[in-house]
């Protein structure tokens, strides 16, 4: 047997640390004695030890740890713990990823003394246009992709036959910015006559004079260019006058990755 403080230099855990697993039922002494109250372990629980040590060091709350160990603990259950903690830090890498993208694009914008017309806005109409249109309340903008699914399976019955250019776009309806629930339409123009299903409605859409720019790269440039073309807009004497919308020339299911995609922002305008 041994006491706590051999138990502790051998299994690289505190005293008090020890003490606590001890509180919350993740690893009970052997016994203890009833006159001092010491406790004492065994050699063979050192595996034990060592795997809650293990397991803490990746990350997982003590709970969680306590569960696993309540369940017997054995060889499958643990591999479902690690599995499930493997898909949690992949998902937190990616996040990691494309916050770094976005400080190298940020940093990248900076070196050129943070000048925001290296956009080239251009003032232009897009044509009159017959388009397939959807019009939902998503739960967030970055989930716009199921439009998209939506409407590439209503409309696959049909054999739609996408214009050239198709003028692929979401358009934002919100007064302003929401964190929640954004009530986004998307388009595409299309050659021929279909029939509206139950959430694509086919309809003309006038001309309509925007100020623009095409950039290529990731969406959290989009605040950036927003500001270029709100820039240019009042310098040069126009007014804001309908609901901005992005044109996907390379769109996330057609880019490698995020620095291919090739977006249009652009905003309706008239002369003031």
């Amino acid at each position: 047997m041994l006491k706590i403080g051999d138990f502790s230099k051998l299994s690289r855990i505190s005293i008090r640390m020890l003490r606590h697993y001890d509180e919350i039922g993740i690893l009970h002494p052997e016994c203890v004695d009833d006159f001092t109250g010491y406790r004492y372990y065994s050699e063979s629980q050192l595996p034990q030890a060592g795997r809650i040590q293990a397991l803490k060091g990746l990350g997982f709350r003590l709970s969680t740890i306590k569960d696993s160990f309540d369940r017997d603990g054995d060889a499958r259950e643990v591999e479902g713990i690690l599995l499930a903690k493997r898909k949690e830090l992949e998902v937190e890498a990616m996040e990691i990823r494309q916050k770094i993208q976005y400080i190298d694009s940020t940093l990248k914008w900076l070196r050129k003394d943070g000048n925001f017309m290296d956009y080239n806005v251009t003032l232009k109409t897009v044509p009159e246009r017959y388009v397939a249109s959807v019009r939902q309340v998503i739960p967030a903008y970055n989930q716009e992709g199921m439009l998209w699914e939506l409407m590439c399976r209503e409309l696959e019955p049909q054999k739609v036959q996408n214009a050239v250019p198709d003028y692929g776009m979401a358009i934002f309806h919100d007064e302003g910015h929401r964190e929640h629930d954004p009530d986004v339409e998307i388009q595409v123009s299309v050659v021929g006559k279909y029939k509206d299903t139950e959430h694509v409605k086919f309809k003309t859409v006038p001309p309509i004079q925007i100020a623009s720019v095409t950039y290529k790269g990731s969406y959290e440039e989009i605040t950036r260019v927003n500001e270029a073309v709100a820039n240019w807009i009042v310098e040069n004497g126009y007014d804001f006058d309908g609901k901005s919308f992005c044109i996907y020339h390379v769109a996330p299911n057609q880019a490698a990755s995020s620095k291919d995609l090739v977006t249009e922002v652009c905003f309706p305008v008239k002369k003031n």
